[in-house]
């Protein structure tokens, strides 16, 4: 389920959205890049800014972290001018700690503080971070309010429906949210406990546009343009959020915004071109963290970009067992020289694989 399921309509609805103002931010064409762990580094974000994006979000950073400025965090942390203005997502439990870290951030240039209510992965859960703040408003609320108070950036939320479908309370915490000072409410359209399984219910979201005067953000399972178009149409949003989606496909975001813009069907890229990003995307890794670092996390970036390709589950298997950088590049190259020379269109390649 999930990006695998695919929605589409005949005849697409071609929303437009209009620019929307996160306090003094204004973002013109509100299609954003969701915040992912391990995913949504520097390197990843700069390249999808280059095909265009209205926001990035970076990855969650745990507050108590960040301030004690881990080298991990730090990483986290880092975007390029090109990104501006940037999100910065901080998770936690403990009010002093997200005021603290929010306050560094902000002092550092951040431009909006998010706050993560949404992560359902066990370990932040267990922390009673990310999801597990549905299940605690009051502490919700405390958290909040001290960042809120410690900024004089704009503050966001993120969040899911609830903790499961016996509690769904994201309109009461957006409510709190908006009383507090926050700015703009980014929905999840799963509970807690649905994890990621199943499909993000974008009807859902739509009650949380009626509790509050704020924009809101429909997310989940948007991996296409007519998912787009369906998620604005049930959710009633002011804007998406895509995350998953743009796995191996940064360009994406921008094919989305085209189309919200104008109704233009902006066409992926070629295999050259694509190669060109994953050499470049590669290469910006390497540099961002250590070498050995660099291309491990690499590994999961070269799978969604090849996947479907011919030849790629083999060359897959290839790459990830191969530790110098180097040799990957080489590798990367042999792999695309002759898909490149067969003059197909990516798709036909696909198709045939």
């Amino acid at each position: 389920m999930g990006c695998l399921f695919f929605r589409q309509l005949k005849f697409p609805i071609m929303r437009r959205l209009s620019p929307i103002s996160i306090g003094p931010v204004t973002i013109d064409m509100p299609v954003v890049l969701a915040p992912m762990t391990g995913v949504t580094d520097m390197p990843f974000r700069t390249l999808v800014r280059r095909y265009g994006s209205g926001l990035n979000v970076t990855e969650m950073i745990a507050s108590a972290a960040m301030i004690r400025e881990t080298r991990q965090s730090l990483q986290k942390a880092a975007w390029h001018p090109l990104e501006e203005p940037v999100s910065m997502q901080l998770a936690g439990c403990s009010p002093t700690e997200m005021a603290d870290a929010a306050k560094l951030n902000a002092d550092r240039g951040a431009a909006i503080i998010d706050i993560n209510m949404g992560c359902p992965v066990k370990k932040v859960v267990n922390g009673d971070a990310g999801s597990a703040l549905m299940r605690d408003l009051p502490l919700a609320a405390s958290l909040i309010k001290a960042t809120v108070e410690a900024v004089d950036v704009p503050v966001t939320v993120k969040m899911r429906m609830g903790w499961d479908h016996s509690s769904l309370n994201a309109p009461e915490l957006a409510h709190i949210a908006e009383d507090l000072g926050a700015k703009l409410i980014t929905v999840h359209g799963r509970t807690r406990n649905q994890m990621y399984k199943g499909s993000a219910d974008w009807a859902f979201v739509r009650k949380v546009k009626d509790a509050v005067k704020l924009p809101v953000i429909v997310n989940g399972d948007i991996c296409s343009i007519e998912d787009a178009d369906t998620a604005l149409d049930q959710s009633g949003a002011d804007g998406v959020m895509i995350g998953r989606g743009a796995y191996g496909r940064p360009w994406l975001i921008g094919q989305v915004m085209a189309w919200l813009t104008d109704g233009t069907r902006l066409p992926d890229p070629s295999l050259a071109e694509q190669y060109q990003l994953i050499v470049d995307h590669y290469k910006a890794m390497l540099d961002h963290y250590d070498g050995v670092t660099g291309v491990n996390m690499a590994r999961k970036h070269i799978g969604w970009y090849t996947k479907g390709l011919t030849g790629s589950a083999e060359f897959r298997n290839a790459v990830n067992q191969e530790p110098d950088a180097a040799t990957v590049l080489d590798m990367l190259a042999r792999f695309y020289e002759p898909l490149i020379a067969s003059g197909l269109e990516v798709a036909d390649i696909r198709k045939a694989a």
